[in-house]
């Protein structure tokens, strides 16, 4: 079972409609080219330009004579075709065969997508075009050499009947690509020219196919596997048109077997038939195709392999993709987890399953008090953590899915259930992606290097000395319970995605050099400024002596913090007069504060709106952290704007305003620390989301200090401010200063004369 690409025709020989009639402007849009450029073609390629065909120079072709008028021509689009043959592609790329793209090559594949645009809304939909086509490519491959009771059963009654144009078009496209499975994906949108070809008919099978990078990862991660007796047993559940299946090894064309240890299970009937005709073209027709899990445990003769009957309900990898989207089936008893449990169900001993899932899987919470609400999904995700069976949780690039680009998802690595305390590895594949380029071979090789033994350090070790390519913001290794007070656990009832849950030191910072350079940079740029850096008590901490982290979680269920939710106001309540309002454009510095504003009986029709105290802490928690201390108090938050009110401080404050000496020693934070705590590097990093990257406020944390520490950090983060303040003001003067003199000069009202 081989196909080779060089057995596909020549570009030259692919057929195309022979007078089929185009226009200048077909012309253009098929071959990819602007109307001035076709116009362009036929001005200086005339046949009275370049002379006759026997010269060096190919005139351009005529018009059909008999179709079209004089203002808008006909041309016969084979003979298009080979004109456009002798012009490349600028900037083309040569193939594996050495050729070059032309504007032929492009010509044809649109002509053969508009052919196939008509061919659907003659049959009325694309999957009923998609299904006659793969039905005639499976008789074409492997299903010609079947006895008809071995073939699935509606297989030979839909190519008997498929339109007698949908055979011409898909013999046309297999003898285009080279092979029949190579069509049948093309069809289905699973590889690049497919995709366009989907998009053009309308498809709907794409919307929930497995990304490409996924599969790349699932089959790295596997290793080598080409099925068979010799080989480790396969379970697809949820296996949709294939992709994981047979994305394995290579693919069946790189060394899968088609006769082997191989089963898959699809519940929707349209792509459980497609999966069965696309494993006919790939000559992989033996793997058996059932409706439910429930079937794997019936005991038949499995892969058409001469055995005694037997059932198939456990093997060595189980594969998984589930189909839902953000909240889908959130909460149903079968949704996403419900398959990841299933999944390791179905292994034996020594098994492993990869399961695709959305990330609001892991996200989710139960909440505290009387309101909280124990979904099937957490209580799942949490029996897969408490049996040890989560051994990886990959956090997959944004937008890795062609369509879905506002999803995201993560791979679940998972293994047999055991009572001894194992750790689960994070890994943040989308930081790493990043970081790469976004480049799918560079990032999968590097989260398959960190999913191997010994790689990602055990909690509490030390990641080794001299490896700069891996960081603990890329990956870390946690205890699903705490082994002790303090330390980091899954089971916390709270978000288990990495990019929540990895937070680590600055890698490869000094931080007391880093620190000291900059207070000689204050120096330097500011000299009035030189004593009161100098005098600024900076020293390095004992490493016998280190700081535990809490999360704002945490701070938030004990009451330490209040948090302020950000009000939707409508913009016809929003004026000049009133109590200022803080939103997203005044945390980005759009707008100056007071700007906006919203009257007292405006706000009034919004109970729920929060008004800040002095010292509360605002804060903007998309594409980063931003955060400002309200000194003043008295603005209402919209959102996406947040706020933080420390409760111990308001006590502090009224004490101090009647004179009385504060409650410092009792005082755990102050605003200006926390503002700048929760913008340290460390917070910033934990965004989610495809569209807009978002910092979840609760899974921040914040440094366990002494009071005494933190009023030292607060009187200097103050002073600091202040100094921020007085430049400010200064670069203001200066801005109007320079503002109004250029437009005086500009408007002809002023001279300026050298003193």
């Amino acid at each position: 079972m081989s196909w080779d690409r060089s057995t596909a025709p020549e570009h030259e020989s692919v057929p195309v409609p022979s007078h089929a009639p185009v226009s200048l402007g077909e012309i253009k849009e098929l071959a990819g080219v602007g109307r001035p450029t076709v116009s362009n073609w036929r001005r200086r390629f005339s046949r009275e330009v370049v002379g006759g065909p026997g010269g060096n120079r190919h005139p351009f072709p005529e018009p059909l004579p008999g179709v079209g008028s004089e203002s808008k021509p006909l041309f016969d689009a084979a003979e298009i075709a080979d004109w456009l043959d002798l012009r490349t592609v600028p900037d083309a790329e040569p193939d594996d065969d050495g050729h070059l793209e032309t504007y032929g090559d492009r010509f044809r594949r649109a002509l053969r997508l508009r052919g196939l645009v008509a061919l659907k809304h003659r049959l009325g939909s694309a999957e009923t075009l998609i299904s006659q086509a793969l039905a005639v490519i499976a008789m074409s491959a492997e299903g010609k050499d079947w006895i008809t009771e071995a073939l699935p059963a509606e297989l030979l009654p839909e190519y008997e009947a498929a339109d007698p144009d949908v055979v011409r078009a898909a013999h046309d496209l297999m003898d285009e690509i080279g092979a029949p499975g190579w069509a049948a994906d093309a069809l289905l949108g699973l590889d690049d020219e497919g995709l366009e070809i989907a998009r053009r008919l309308e498809s709907d099978l794409v919307m929930d196919i497995t990304p490409r990078g996924v599969v790349a990862l699932v089959s790295a991660l596997i290793g080598p596997n080409e099925g068979g007796p010799d080989q480790r047993s396969t379970i697809s559940l949820c296996a949709g048109l294939g992709e994981l299946l047979l994305g394995m090894g290579g693919g069946p064309y790189e060394g899968l077997r088609g006769h082997g240890e191989l089963v898959a299970v699809e519940p929707d009937p349209l792509l459980r038939k497609l999966l069965r005709y696309r494993l006919l073209s790939y000559e992989a027709g033996a793997a058996d195709v059932c409706a439910s899990p429930s079937d794997l445990d019936t005991p038949r003769a499995w892969n058409e392999a001469p055995v005694d009957p037997h059932d198939f309900s456990t093997a060595d990898l189980v594969l998984a993709d589930p189909p839902y989207v953000s909240g889908e089936r959130e909460r149903d008893a079968e949704g996403p987890l419900w398959w990841a449990w299933e999944a390791v169900r179905r292994l034996r001993p020594e098994g492993r399953a990869y399961v695709l899932v959305p990330t609001w899987t892991l996200t989710r919470t139960s909440g505290t008090g009387p309101a909280s609400v124990r979904t099937p999904t957490i209580a799942t995700r949490e029996a897969l953590l408490d049996q040890g069976c989560v051994e990886a949780i990959v956090q997959l690039p944004r937008r890795i899915h062609p369509f879905r680009t506002g999803a995201e998802y993560a791979l679940l690595v998972l293994r047999p259930p055991s009572s001894e305390p194992r750790s689960v590895l994070l890994v943040d594949a989308d930081r790493i992606a990043q970081r790469a380029g976004r480049t799918s071979e560079t990032w999968i090789q590097q989260v398959v290097g960190l999913t191997r033994p010994g790689v990602v350090p055990e909690p509490g070790e030390e990641w080794p000395e001299g490896d700069d390519a891996y960081g603990p913001q890329d990956a870390q290794r946690l205890h699903v319970r705490a082994s002790g007070p303090g330390r980091e656990q899954l089971l916390d009832n709270r978000s288990v995605l990495p990019a929540h849950r990895l937070a680590a030191p600055e890698a490869r910072v000094d931080h007391v050099d880093e620190t000291l350079a900059a207070r000689r940079a204050v120096a330097a740029t500011l000299p009035h400024l030189r004593d009161w850096v100098v005098d600024m008590n900076i020293g390095r901490r004992e490493p016998h002596t280190p700081i535990r982290h809490r999360k704002l979680d945490v701070l938030l269920k004990a009451g330490q913090l209040r948090l302020l939710g950000g009000h939707r106001v409508k913009e016809d309540d929003i004026g000049e007069a009133g109590l200022p309002v803080v939103g997203r454009e005044e945390m980005l510095g759009e707008l100056p504060v007071g700007a906006r504003c919203i009257a007292p009986e405006d706000l009034a029709a919004y109970p729920s709106a929060k008004v800040t105290e002095p010292g509360d802490v605002l804060l903007l928690a998309e594409h980063g952290v931003r955060c400002q201390v309200d000194t003043a108090g008295g603005c209402v938050l919209l959102s996406p704007v947040q706020g933080l009110r420390i409760t111990a401080y308001r006590e502090h404050v009224r004490d101090v305003t009647r004179g009385g000496p504060g409650h410092s020693a009792e005082l755990w934070m102050r605003p200006h620390s926390l503002a700048r705590l929760l913008q340290a590097p460390r917070n910033q990093h934990r965004g989610s989301g495809s569209l807009v990257r978002r910092v979840s406020v609760r899974d921040m944390d914040l440094p366990q200090l002494p009071p005494e520490e933190v009023a030292e950090l607060e009187a200097l983060l103050t002073e600091t401010e202040r100094l921020r303040a007085d430049v400010r003001r200064q670069l203001e003067a200066l801005d109007r200063l320079a503002e109004r003199v250029s437009a005086g000069v500009a408007d002809g009202a002023l001279a300026l004369r050298r003193q």
